[in-house]
């Protein structure tokens, strides 16, 4: 369906908010991740001794880090503590997808990938997207001192000419990057499309996050 205004409801002038891109960004109760993560951190230390793929993997493409993005990507579906993260990322994904208005059953909409992240000083994430994906999320399991953030950029930027860039006092939903701080507990959802990056991890102790991709 076609939505326009005519001039006949315009009093005098207006500017319109269009074409938006949503962002989830939230936080399980403590009761609910506190013993879990200590688990899942555990559990990925065991991965990464008899990951042999995953952690030749990492020597090449994360550097001082271990993913296990070509090795295990279906965590959810070989491990039940990971399988109990996705259940409790369900009903978020799911009040996602609702705010997208997208016409799609939400019971095929499934997490198809999953996997671990270990990132140590300097470890770093380039700017990429997620192909093939509908909506893809991170979940946190610590947040060590000076823990590189996500970085969401605006899906414009390639295209902008002349623009002289965003005030500092612009709203956050204005400024050219969305920037999220890791949070023992936290999660950030989005539509796969959007590029995304992490920089160089400043800490001294690991941080540890679980990727995943939706897709229908």
């Amino acid at each position: 369906m076609t939505h326009f205004l005519s001039f006949g409801e315009i009093l005098e002038h207006m500017i319109l908010t269009s074409f938006p891109s949503f962002v989830m960004h939230g936080r399980l109760p403590p009761k609910l991740y506190g013993t879990l993560n200590k688990t899942l951190i555990k559990e990925i230390g065991q991965l990464e001794e008899i990951d042999t793929e995953g952690v030749n993997w990492s020597k090449e493409n994360y550097k001082n880090g271990f993913s296990t993005y070509a090795s295990y990507c279906q965590l959810h579906h070989t491990s039940p503590n990971f399988a109990e993260l996705e259940s409790r990322l369900k009903k978020h994904m799911l009040k996602y997808l609702s705010r997208l208005n997208w016409q799609v059953n939400p019971k095929q909409v499934k997490m198809t990938t999953c996997w671990a992240n270990r990132m140590g000083t300097g470890c770093h994430h380039t700017s990429h997207n997620h192909p093939m994906s509908l909506i893809s999320g991170v979940y946190y399991l610590n947040a060590p001192k000076q823990a590189s953030p996500l970085r969401i950029e605006d899906p414009r930027l390639n295209m902008f000419m002349n623009n002289p860039g965003r005030k500092p006092t612009a709203p956050r939903a204005e400024q050219p990057y969305l920037t999220f701080s890791p949070a023992a507990g936290s999660f950030v959802i989005f539509e796969s499309w959007m590029r995304h990056e992490v920089p160089p991890h400043l800490g001294k102790t690991p941080r540890f996050s679980i990727s995943f991709n939706y897709e229908f």
